[in-house]
């Protein structure tokens, strides 16, 4: 287990599956817990046994095909029932039998939620605390509490809430975590709240909802005061706004604070643990997220490049590989030289003045006229080209292409295109249906190079964004499309603008074969 100085308790499984959308699967759990246990957290939080008949298997497979190196898992439930003894509380029984050598219980610290939740007094709910975390420890088990609506407590009642930590710690209770179950707290006065209950000599925690948009300074802050065991979620994930990012917690305390939290090869794959966990919980990840974010070291500002090419420490708070990441260069209307001539060193290319200035200039005229390159890199990729080696030598060239969308009499909507083109010496005809135009142009063009080129078989369309720009005259509209293709080994997108839908498509389509070619190898002309 990771040092017991200081805790990083991930509460993903449970917290974080509270967020809108997000359903776990028993197996979604464990591949999840695999993924945090890489990183090196201390504890995971698997659930409410009993209470839960899916956390209930979760545990109980937990013990047989979960083999954590770093982490150990944590049952969450709540304090027995008033008027209950704890050791006849069939809650309690699942939590002491859920084979987790640690039990998190949640109890009230807010005097008004203890009278009007749980309806019972402000001494029995104390008694309650007692009761229940000396029964666990009595059985063996570790006991960490985390005191719902401390700060709404504390600013209510600040003698309850702390008597509340002291009753926990007294009974044998490890950890007390002070929980913003609201959200609404506000760095300084949480880190106040926090400096006064560390005066128990409690050992405290901190747990944070992400409300106020402060749930990872508010963490930071708690630190600082004195907790030493912090919780969070994998992504923000959780009810409302979320939880505290985990990920980001750690970077921070190791990177800036020069915390010991987990191995600097676990850090160093946060970024692939991030997004692997995405995969699993089918959430998109959020690109613009610190450390782990796609964008999180993506620069686009022609200032920026130009001090970057210098040094990249000028315009980054971390070198991005500490955290698995990679810095990006974004080509748009605000490039300089200094963006291209990056950009180009990143895709493999050394490029002249001469060559720098002719591409700036193209990217400019044709982000003016709608086009925009910083989320098509492929596009980027084949104007760098074409900038460099001059005129494009292609694959093919089109003779032409049509699209044709009939309603059959039975109401169902058929489109099918025609391309011809030219390849190898060959003029090839082929038509294609699809349920849509773009997915016969899609299909048909493919059919006509498919022979030629055997391996376009295996490229896919798998995303199709349209935006449509400001209109010049009236209902005029300029259309921008953005198209993602994968090879089943990368994905790469392509844009098209044109007046007409069918036309920009097709633009973004070519160039999405052209490089789809160019990635399994056949030069132009070839």
């Amino acid at each position: 287990m990771a040092d017991d100085r200081f805790h990083v308790y991930d509460t993903t499984l449970r917290d974080g599956a509270q967020q809108e959308g997000l359903t776990l699967t028993v197996a979604d759990k464990l591949a999840v817990a695999r993924q945090l246990d890489g990183l090196g957290v201390g504890f995971i939080e698997g659930g409410w046994p009993g209470a839960n008949p899916k956390d209930t298997e979760f545990f109980r497979r937990a013990q047989t095909e979960l083999d954590l190196k770093h982490a150990q898992l944590a049952a969450f439930g709540a304090t027995r029932r008033a008027g209950v003894k704890a050791a006849d509380d069939p809650l309690v029984a699942a939590l002491r039998e859920s084979g987790a050598p640690v039990v998190t219980l949640v109890a009230k610290s807010h005097d008004r939620h203890v009278e009007l939740a749980l309806r019972t007094t402000l001494q029995e709910n104390l008694a309650m605390i007692r009761d229940t975390v000396s029964h666990l420890r009595a059985g063996g088990q570790r006991v960490f509490l985390d005191a719902e609506h401390f700060f709404d407590g504390y600013k209510s009642n600040p003698a309850y809430a702390l008597e509340v930590l002291r009753t926990a710690a007294e009974a044998g209770a490890d950890v007390i975590a002070l929980c913003d179950t609201n959200g609404g707290m506000l760095p300084d006065e949480l880190a106040d709240i926090v400096h006064a209950a560390v005066q128990t000599s409690a050992r405290v925690g901190i747990h944070c909802h992400d409300d106020t948009g402060c749930a990872v300074a508010n963490t930071l802050a708690a630190v600082k005061a004195g907790a030493t065991h912090v919780q969070g979620c994998a992504n923000g994930y959780g009810e409302r706004s979320g939880n505290a990012n985990l990920f980001t917690v750690v970077a921070n305390l190791q990177l800036k604070r020069g915390f010991d939290l987990v191995p600097q090869e676990s850090l160093a794959d946060m970024t692939r643990i991030a997004h692997a966990i995405t995969e699993v919980t089918n959430v998109t990840p959020n690109s613009h997220a610190p450390y782990v974010g796609m964008s999180a070291f993506a620069h686009k500002a022609g200032l920026h490049a130009s001090a970057i090419k210098v040094d990249p420490n000028l315009y980054q708070h971390i070198d991005p590989a500490q955290v698995g990441n990679d810095m990006r260069m974004l080509v748009s209307d605000m490039a300089g030289r200094a963006s291209v001539e990056l950009k180009g060193r990143e895709l493999g290319y050394e490029l002249t003045p001469e060559a720098t200035k002719a591409l700036v200039e193209r990217v400019k005229d044709m982000e003016s006229r709608g086009f925009t390159f910083e989320a098509a890199d492929a596009s980027f990729e084949l104007l760098l080209r074409d900038t460099v080696h001059g005129q494009r030598k292609r694959h093919f060239e089109v003779e032409s292409w049509r699209v044709i969308v009939e309603r059959t009499k039975g109401g169902e909507l058929v489109s099918e295109a025609t391309v011809k083109v030219h390849a190898k010496g060959e003029r090839i005809v082929a038509t294609g249906e699809g349920n849509g135009p773009v997915n016969a142009l899609d299909r048909a063009v493919r059919l006509a190079l498919e022979k030629l080129y055997p391996e376009l078989a295996r490229l896919e369309l798998i995303d199709f964004k349209v935006r449509i720009l400001e209109g010049t005259h009236g209902s005029d509209a300029i259309t921008r499309v953005l198209i993602t293709s994968s090879d089943d080994t990368a994905e790469w997108s392509t844009v098209g603008v044109a007046e007409n839908i069918i036309d920009a498509s097709w633009q973004a389509l070519e160039q999405a074969v052209t490089y789809g070619l160019l990635r399994a190898g056949h030069e132009a002309g070839s």
